[in-house]
């Protein structure tokens, strides 16, 4: 055989590929790597065996720009989640062979069902491993403060939710003090982030967790500089909250030395993050209006208990004026002057009050008390 240019080996390869292969097919795949560039969607998929290593397959990917929009669109508005690297995708796709470029896909649909299947199963196990390793209601076993005032938060600086939240909190009659932890809340970097905002809160008070072992069980103690850690995040489009459901985040918080309070903004699902948090709440408002509620319900127990305690108090009052009033009585009674006054007299002899003839001796004075004077008496034996 006559040897063949490069150019000619390379279109032999083209046109066996295209007599060979159907115009298309569903490839299910993890999506490895993303990025966007000049308006096209570049993705590396990968499908490694159950025990790694060998046997991986790896391939590039393209979503072009003119149906991009549309598939993500699509995605998105199925899945509630942006297209991101570890997650398994089920595409339709076209096999694409360039003398240059060598061989590649061209993404032309994709199946939102199937990430929603993975997704699902992933959180299922997810929650399974909590739950074995005894974290699922960890979060349960502190006590929440009296009074929450002290507040470590942990949000982006930017977000309109961050702000929403110290807006109402600065409208109640309340003296809030919060510190804020700033951290990213959506894509690739935010568990990253926000484990690190947590470890800042601990190293704050002189703790530290083990990031590489978030499971270790820690006594609990009581906070010198906070009450409580919210998390929270501004509303929008639901997407790219994965990180909500990621193991070693809620592993983390639902180990947490100080009750986790949650509200990171989306009504559609519930994150696995909500689940192990203490208290949860729809959005950073609600968080806001909750710890609101809280200083309400105390204000009120106080002004019972005030009101109570008054009166108390008042009820001991009238009872021991009366009784006041009742030995007043017995003493007015009791009292010589108005005895005196029915006509009766005190004799003494030598100061001593006579309470028998017997007392008395020939030859004595006795004298007679009156309301007006007293007069000296002879007493006659007979």
């Amino acid at each position: 055989m006559a040897p063949l240019t490069l150019t000619e080996l390379c279109g032999l390869i083209g046109e066996a590929l295209e007599e060979s292969l159907a115009p298309s097919y569903w490839v299910k795949a993890e999506i490895s790597s993303l990025s966007e560039r000049g308006g096209h969607l570049y993705l590396d998929l990968v499908d490694t065996p159950p025990s790694g290593g060998r046997g991986a397959s790896k391939m590039r990917a393209t979503c072009w720009a003119g149906n991009k929009e549309m598939l993500l669109a699509y995605f998105e508005s199925e899945t509630g989640q942006a297209l991101q690297p570890g997650m398994s995708v089920l595409v339709e796709v076209e096999i694409q062979w360039h003398a240059v470029y060598g061989l590649s896909l061209s993404i032309i649909g994709i199946d939102p069902s199937y990430t929603i299947g993975d997704i699902a199963r992933r959180r299922q196990q997810t929650i399974a491993q909590l739950k074995a390793d005894g974290l699922l209601d960890a979060q349960q076993l502190l006590p929440l403060p009296t009074l929450i005032r002290r507040i470590a938060v942990i949000s982006s600086p930017q977000a309109a939710g961050y702000e929403d939240f110290k807006h109402q909190l600065d409208a109640s009659p309340y003296h809030f003090e919060t510190t804020l932890f700033a951290a990213t809340m959506q894509g690739e970097t935010a568990e990253k982030s926000i484990l690190a905002a947590l470890e800042e809160i601990l190293q704050s008070e002189g703790r530290s967790y083990s990031a590489s072992n978030p499971t270790a069980k820690r006594s609990y103690s009581a906070s010198d500089l906070y009450d409580a850690v919210v998390i929270i995040r501004g509303g929008g489009a639901t997407t790219d909250l994965s990180c909500f459901d990621n193991y070693t985040l809620c592993a983390v918080c639902a180990q947490f030395e100080l009750p986790v309070i949650s509200g990171i903004g989306h009504t559609r699902d519930i994150s696995i993050l909500d689940l192990v948090a203490h208290e949860s709440l729809k959005t950073p408002t609600a968080v806001a209006e909750w710890l609101i509620h809280r200083l309400d319900e105390q204000a009120a127990r106080i002004e019972n208990l005030f009101l109570r305690l008054s009166g108390t108090a008042e009820k001991q009052i009238l009872i021991r004026r009366h009784r006041i009033e009742l030995l007043e009585q017995r003493l007015a009674a009791c009292n010589p002057e108005r005895i005196y006054r029915m006509g009766y007299s005190l004799l003494t002899r030598n100061g001593k009050i006579i309470r028998s003839i017997a007392d008395i001796q020939p030859g004595d004075i006795v004298t007679s008390h009156f309301s007006d004077g007293s007069i000296d008496l002879t007493p006659i034996h007979g």
